[in-house]
């Protein structure tokens, strides 16, 4: 057994152990009912998969409200009633051996045709002609987004998550407040990069001072726009940002990107998001999380080696194969991770 490979190194994080740096990366299911509560696909979905071996399970975008969902099949945590399916879920998750977190969010100006809502982003513009025009959202509406976002924090308590992960990337509420192409306010709340910030960190603020201190706090951002030839949000204003999180007591950035405009440019490739990670890791000296067509073992364990990201979030890798982790293990020399019931389809 190979005792060396970070890939399968335990972390703490806090007061919270994972046993290794693979986490499956939040990713809609929409297949919830339209009051968002978690059923039968949502359990198979996620324990399969901590069955297979991951550290950490992060669950997809769950609606702090009705207005801030994406489609009306987002899971909810909007009121109680939501609670005890995600009780169930996190005493599921952990009982098949991995920790669980859950990314909570807002759509804004992205929620589709299905939310009967007004949308609310921070002006008046389409994501693009598919999508319904928002309202400006005023202070006191910036206000109720808040307490929703500490009224979900709570209710993840109740529910026993490890980790809440906040969800300022994509085109998302979050997102579009720091991103120049989507905020054109004129208020305290828009012009300057301190100005776009300082609604998601009012989130942040709110949501770390009833989140209890041993837990950590994740914060998934776009780490670029892809389209800094317009003056787009850039990695170098997301170290800006990154460093501003640091002071609030967040204890790791998920790396992604894009998503804010419609006509950006996106270069993908195969682990294309690595180096957002990686210059955010070194320059904030803040934990990351790499993301972004990482679909081998030896690449994501080489991530590691160089300390480019900290943990290796998998997406639609693990849709496809829910025991990557299993598999990536016996590959490596590392056979670890089968769970004890499996333990005969292997040799070791």
């Amino acid at each position: 057994m190979n005792q060396h490979l970070e890939l399968f190194s335990s972390i703490n994080i806090r007061d919270l152990k994972l046993k290794n740096r693979i986490v499956m990366s939040p990713m809609c299911q929409y297949s919830s009912d339209e009051k968002g509560n978690i059923n039968g696909w949502h359990q198979v979905h996620y324990a399969t998969r901590a069955i297979g071996g991951v550290g950490l399970i992060m669950v997809e975008a769950t609606a702090i409200s009705p207005r801030g969902r994406i489609s009306n099949k987002d899971l909810g945590i909007w009121n109680d009633e939501h609670v005890s399916g995600h009780f169930q879920l996190c005493q599921l998750i952990k009982n098949s051996g991995a920790a669980i977190g859950i990314q909570l969010a807002h759509s804004g100006r992205k929620s589709n045709e299905s939310i009967l809502e007004t949308p609310w982003a921070p002006s008046e513009i389409s994501f693009d002609m598919n999508y319904k025009k928002p309202k400006a959202i005023n202070e006191a509406e910036m206000k109720l987004v808040i307490n929703d976002f500490v009224s979900a924090t709570l209710r993840a308590l109740r529910a026993d998550y490890d980790i809440i992960e906040l969800h300022m990337a994509h085109g998302y509420l979050l997102n579009e407040f720091l991103s120049p192409l989507c905020n054109f306010r004129e208020d305290q709340y828009g012009g300057s990069i301190e100005n776009r910030m300082r609604f998601p960190l009012e989130v942040v603020e709110r949501v770390r001072d009833v989140w209890p201190s041993s837990r950590p706090l994740f914060v998934r951002i776009s780490a670029t726009d892809w389209m800094d030839d317009a003056n787009g949000w850039s990695l170098s204003d997301s170290i800006v940002f990154c460093n501003e999180l640091t002071k609030r007591g967040v204890d790791l950035i998920d790396c992604s990107s894009g998503g804010a405009v419609s006509k950006a440019n996106i270069y993908i490739n195969a682990q294309y998001q690595v180096p957002f990670a990686s210059q955010i890791k070194k320059q904030v000296q803040i934990r990351t999380g790499a993301v972004g067509l990482i679909t081998d073992g030896e690449v994501a364990e080489d991530i590691l080696k160089k300390q480019d990201a900290d943990l290796i979030f998998l997406g639609r890798e693990l849709l496809r194969n829910p025991y990557w982790a299993i598999n990536t293990s016996q590959k490596l020399k590392n056979p670890v991770l089968v769970p004890k019931p499996y333990e005969r389809a292997y040799d070791f």
